[in-house]
């Protein structure tokens, strides 16, 4: 059981596998169009950024709950998104300065 303020079990799982599937997504469709590896990485830390940004505005309209309770954002997995962002940002940055280095 969840006290006010918090998310459920099912909720947390989803919230944690949401940012997996974005990445996922994103690969599946750069290795279609064959997208450079920079380029990829780029667009997986944005999406890392916009997913943090929709963890902080709206997590109450995410979450399958009935009625008007307030919840709280989880701010542990919105500093590890942005963690992963920054780590993506330097990757992309490293594989458009020498492609052979990244192997991505």
């Amino acid at each position: 059981m969840s006290h006010p303020g918090s998310v459920d079990i099912i909720d947390f799982l989803a919230f944690t596998i949401y940012p997996f599937i974005a990445l996922g997504i994103i690969e599946l469709i750069s290795r279609g169009i064959k997208l450079s590896s920079w380029k990829k990485l780029s667009i997986q830390g944005v999406a890392m950024i916009i997913l943090s940004i929709i963890y902080v505005v709206s997590p109450a309209l995410i979450v399958t709950r009935e009625g008007n309770a307030h919840v709280e954002p989880l701010w542990m997995s919105i500093v590890v998104m942005l963690a992963l962002a920054v780590t993506l940002f330097f990757q992309a940055k490293r594989s458009k300065l020498d492609p052979t280095k990244a192997e991505y």
